[in-house]
């Protein structure tokens, strides 16, 4: 009878020893999780110091259209659709009066009170100047002049900032000649900036309007 009860004290300190064993430590507060009463950690964020993490100037969409149009719309208006500069430009994306009456908007107060109709233009602006760039973006695409990568976002977004026929004159010229807006930005620049989105899904349209997207 005494062997069979020094057997289960002895089984019983046993399974208790290791038990004991693989007990977690007392866990503690970390910058990166909080630990509540039952000794769980509730995950808070990784690190609370900024200087961790990298500086972006727009929330990352990746290189597909939506993401093209919202650097760029970063660019010209900080994604304002109530913005207007100082020389008139119009929206989130910055339209003067006469590219807007080009693809049939032709009521600045309705453009400016309507995100929808903002966005509507901008598709047909694209598709407008793809249509009438379509033999330079041909041409040029993957090519590196005056050490500008080109490729199609690249010369829709210098054409968004200069026009088509400052896009051709860059071409004609090889890259030497190109204008700067009035507040001193390039359309080289933009080339080099808006390089390598995704902007096939964009129909090339010369006639493109807002009724036509």
């Amino acid at each position: 009878m005494s062997k069979k009860w020094i057997y289960y004290i002895s089984v019983t300190l046993i399974v208790t020893f290791i038990s004991f064993g693989f007990r977690p430590a007392k866990a503690e507060d970390h910058a990166w999780f909080l630990v509540d009463e039952t000794q769980e950690m509730i995950y808070e964020y990784p690190s609370q110091n900024v200087t961790d993490y990298k500086s972006h100037n727009i929330p990352f969409t990746g290189r597909f259209f939506i993401g093209y149009k919202e650097a760029l719309a970063f660019k010209e208006s900080q994604g304002k659709y109530n913005k207007i500069n100082t020389h008139g430009y119009m929206g989130k994306y910055q339209f003067g009066a006469q590219t807007l009456r080009s693809i049939g908007i032709h009521d600045s107060m309705a453009f400016m009170q309507s995100p929808k109709l903002q966005e509507k233009a901008f598709i047909a602006l694209v598709s407008k100047n793809k249509g009438l760039l379509a033999k330079e973006i041909e041409l040029y695409s993957g090519k590196v002049i005056n050490g500008i990568h080109i490729t199609e976002s690249g010369i829709l977004a210098a054409a968004h900032l200069g026009g088509v026929g400052s896009v051709k004159k860059f071409f004609r010229t090889k890259g030497r000649s190109y204008p700067r807006d009035k507040y001193g930005t390039s359309l080289a620049s933009y080339m080099k900036r808006f390089a390598g989105y995704e902007t096939s899904s964009i129909p090339a349209n010369p006639n493109a309007t807002i009724k036509s997207i």
